[in-house]
Formats: C-alpha cells, structure tokens, sequence
C-alpha cells in the first residue's frame, strides 16, 4: 500500500532565448535561490545549472541512505560525505546526461571495508534519487576510515 508523504516544490523562471537569456532557480524551502544561464550550464561560466542541482539533491540523497543504512546494521557513521559528478555530453540527437559518479567516504566505527562495501553498494541502487535515475550509468568509489 502507498502512502503519500509529501510534495517538494522548486522553481525556475528564464527569459530570453536559449544563449543570451538568463534563469532563476528557487527551491521551494527557501533554502537556496540563485541564478543560471547558457554559460553556467554549457560553458564555465559563473551559476548554477539543472545538472549541478541533480548532483546535489543526488548526493544528499545517497549520504542520508548510506548512513541509515549502516545505522540499522548496527554500524552508526560519524560521517558520510559524498560527491556526485553528473556528465553532460552532446549526441548525436542533442544533450544527453550519460552518467553518474558517486563517490562517497564515511567515517564508521566498528564496520569492515568489506561490510562498507556491501552497504554502499546497497544504496546506490536503493536511495530515493537513485531509483529515479536509474535510466543513467552510475558507478561508485567508496572508501572507508575507522572512528
């Protein structure tokens, strides 16, 4: 049975055509609003872009897992931090997001590289942002340091 939790809500206003307009991005919460535009996505110019946002909400998302999971393995973490790097490529048929590298490092007393492992592989397929890319190529490198 489902059971509906909750709605998350974000925004984003542009105007102008594709290369010279410019957005703006706010979340919902409140926590967080800033600009984007064709620089700050396709170039290197200064901004956010959608790409940058999935990677967040999917690190964030992978981080909170991970140490639930070994939480409920008896392993509490003192830290988990990841990184995720989304790549964007052009194809063929335009842009295309052709994958995902999580790396992730936690800090967890008690547990073995073998059993980290296990966990962090776990998560990458089970985290709530994971099952919803998972149409994309994702890999994972995680490391382990003791207390």
């Amino acid at each position: 049975m489902e059971t509906h939790l909750m709605d998350r809500k974000a925004e984003a206003r542009w105007s102008g055509d594709l290369k010279s307009g410019k957005g703006t991005v706010h979340l919902g919460s409140r926590a967080f609003e800033g600009p984007y535009s064709f620089m700050s996505r396709f170039e290197s110019g200064s901004g956010t872009n959608p790409e940058e946002l999935l990677g967040a909400a999917h690190a964030g998302c992978y981080s909170m897992a991970l140490a639930h999971a070994l939480a409920m393995g008896g392993h509490p973490a003192t830290s988990v931090k990841t990184t995720a790097t989304v790549h964007l490529n052009k194809q063929d048929a335009g842009f295309a997001i052709t994958g995902i590298d999580l790396v992730t490092h936690g800090v967890v007393p008690g547990v073995s590289a073998e059993e980290f492992q296990r966990f962090a592989e776990e998560t990458k397929t089970n985290c709530i942002v994971s099952k919803a890319l998972s149409a994309v190529p994702m890999t994972l490198k995680a490391t382990l340091a003791s207390g």
